[in-house]
């Protein structure tokens, strides 16, 4: 079981954090800044991903709670954590050190700072080494190399088609001038075609690949890593429009990889993550209309 504690939820006024923390005597405090878009259409975070790793880790951590305004900018309150006002951050306080706080940004290195640290113990962090080749060019596992790869392939590879397709429905939406929409959709259409299906397409086939040949349930072999559940959030928060890209039935021309979404929405630790936020929302809905 996780090791954060959280506290009755109150009603915030605008831009006002909603804490839930566990006071650490001894150790590091780790606190998680956690934004969303408002606090009347909750959706999910970039930063769930993170809350599930801090899960698997099993360390005491605070989360602190963010919404953003109705010009959906990010609060002045995370801006002052990190200048860039974006989430996933996580500040690491050192009690009586004297010290600043360590504030991380991006996925990918928090993740592999906070495994680095925190992971030694766990499955989460694939072995290195084979035997006798440590410290060698070409000496790490497969599993290791995967994990890694899967780390900065996340935001780097996958997650900008999304960005780009959340982009061009936005310009197929009601927010465009009615007389103009036909115009914009023809645009979006276009673009979606010859851009942003064909890359999708590259993308399930490669992560069908990994999964043929991983020798397991996840990507990089048996056991859920750090890797896999860098990658949730944003495989997950796009499961419903992947169908809607074009003429492609992904769960069926890509089975492996829907059952590996079902497995990782499935999985304790996602689970535990979306109930931390739901004690202390109320709700949770990791993409729009499925507000639980």
């Amino acid at each position: 079981m996780s090791k954060s504690q959280n506290l009755l939820r109150t009603e915030p006024v605008p831009d006002q954090t909603v804490p839930t923390m566990e006071p650490s005597q001894n150790g590091p405090i780790i606190k998680l800044h956690w934004q969303v878009e408002n606090r009347n259409e909750l959706n999910g975070s970039r930063a769930q991903s993170i809350l599930w790793l801090l899960e698997e880790l099993e360390v005491p951590y605070e989360l602190e709670i963010y919404h953003r305004g109705p010009d959906m900018l990010a609060p002045p309150e995370l801006t002052k954590i990190h200048p860039l006002g974006k989430s996933p951050v996580i500040t690491i306080e050192t009690p009586g050190s004297g010290k600043a706080p360590i504030v991380l940004a991006e996925t990918g290195f928090i993740t592999q700072y906070m495994t680095e640290h925190f992971g030694n113990d766990k499955t989460l962090v694939p072995k290195r080494w084979k035997e006798g080749s440590e410290g060698l060019i070409g000496g790490e596992t497969e599993e290791y190399m995967r994990c890694q790869h899967l780390l900065h392939y996340v935001e780097g590879s996958f997650m900008p088609y999304m960005l780009m397709n959340l982009v061009l429905n936005g310009i197929r939406g009601p927010r465009v001038p009615f007389l103009v929409r036909p115009i914009t959709n023809a645009v979006a259409n276009k673009v979606t075609d010859f851009l942003i299906l064909p890359n999708m397409k590259k993308h399930f086939a490669f992560l069908e690949k990994q999964l043929e040949t991983s020798g397991g349930d996840y990507l990089c072999g048996p056991n859920l890593t750090a890797g896999d559940v860098a990658l949730s959030f944003v495989i997950l928060v796009n499961k419903p429009a992947y169908p809607k890209l074009g003429n492609w039935k992904p769960e069926q021309e890509y089975p492996r990889v829907w059952a590996y979404m079902s497995r990782l929405e499935t999985s304790p630790g996602w689970l535990r993550s979306i109930e931390k936020i739901k004690s202390i929302e109320g709700s949770f809905a990791l993409y729009r209309g499925a507000k639980e």
